[in-house]
């Protein structure tokens, strides 16, 4: 497996890019990169030449995450300024503004179906589920203190909820706080099952493997990626090499590799046989927030694909075979 640079854009916002997902094609469209910065817009980028298609606005602060329906259809933007922006991809009308308490709108994603969009709440040390058909809020999953936690402690601000993900087959989410675990909750039961614990800094980024539902990989401060078997609550693998916080992680549609982007301004692709980085990419030249798989699908569509963004403000994009 290897990654081979594309293409890449310089300042490709205004100010550094702290998110990316892929938007899946669809029947009249192909998939779209979209990216969200600390300049307060969301840009649509064009597959395979990174050419812009459109540029929304609609936030008064920063843009921190991003995510697209499973349908292509629509996608969401989270801003510092305590809303989630829903809107249509092609159209970029406004379907639903989900408001938050400040510093309670961090990562989100949408459920392998469609359904349900998660929403990782910083300092309310919970996730929150909003029902993609109402926009109603259905459910708030809290992540309690692990097991002997002293209630003095000061747990609350060490349990800001900064990531989330769900599993392959949507029965579970996993979120990661910033004392370093990783909390893993029944979806259907709305029910805390267990911790994870090994890292000792924020978890930054999390992804479930595409093809083996029970792994998760994980990005955190502590400069280490892990791969866990969140059922057996057991960590398989640690993967050392990053020289600095790690920032994000995403799974390759084969499940074979992942990609993961740190404040040492690298990209690094691993191996998951070999539990080791087989390629590490420098094009970047400040920290790298965001990497993203481009997922399958699509007529003409023939090769992987890797984008990347950073606080340079750039975006760079991967062949992956």
């Amino acid at each position: 497996m290897k990654l081979a640079g594309l293409s890449s854009v310089d300042n490709a916002h205004d100010d550094s890019v702290w998110a990316t997902t892929w938007v899946p094609a669809t029947t009249s469209r192909p998939a779209l990169l979209l990216t969200g910065s600390l300049d307060e817009t969301v840009k649509l980028w064009r597959a395979d030449d990174l050419q812009l298609e459109r540029t929304n606005t609609g936030h008064c602060l920063g843009v921190v995450s991003v995510a697209a329906h499973p349908s292509g259809v629509i996608a969401a933007s989270a801003s510092l300024d305590s809303f989630v922006r829903v809107f249509d991809v092609d159209t970029n009308a406004t379907i639903a503004t989900l408001e938050a308490p400040p510093s309670e709108v961090w990562q989100m994603q949408f459920d392998p179906r469609g359904t349900t969009l998660a929403v990782a709440g910083g300092g309310s040390a919970s996730v929150k589920l909003w029902d993609s058909a109402t926009w109603k809020l259905i459910a708030t999953l809290s992540v309690p203190r692990p097991e002997g936690g002293k209630p003095t402690d000061k747990s609350s601000s060490k349990k800001f909820v900064l990531s989330v993900a769900w599993s392959s087959d949507g029965k579970r989410i996993a979120c990661g706080s910033m004392d370093g675990t990783i909390s893993i909750f029944d979806v259907a039961r709305a029910k805390f099952l267990h911790h994870l614990e090994g890292h000792t800094m924020p978890v930054r980024s999390l992804v479930y493997s595409p093809t083996e539902p029970r792994v998760l990989f994980s990005a955190s401060d502590d400069a280490h990626v892990h791969i866990y078997d969140s059922e057996g609550k057991t960590l398989i693998a640690a993967l050392s090499g990053h020289t600095s916080w790690v920032l994000s992680v995403d799974a390759s549609p084969d499940g074979l590799a992942v990609a993961t982007g740190s404040s040492d301004k690298t990209v690094r692709l691993w191996d998951i046989s070999m539990r080791a980085a087989v390629q590490t990419m420098t094009n970047h030249s400040d920290q790298v927030w965001g990497v993203a798989f481009r997922p399958p699908g699509g007529t003409g569509v023939r090769f992987g694909r890797l984008a990347s963004v950073s606080d340079d403000k750039s975006i760079s994009l991967y062949d992956y075979s």
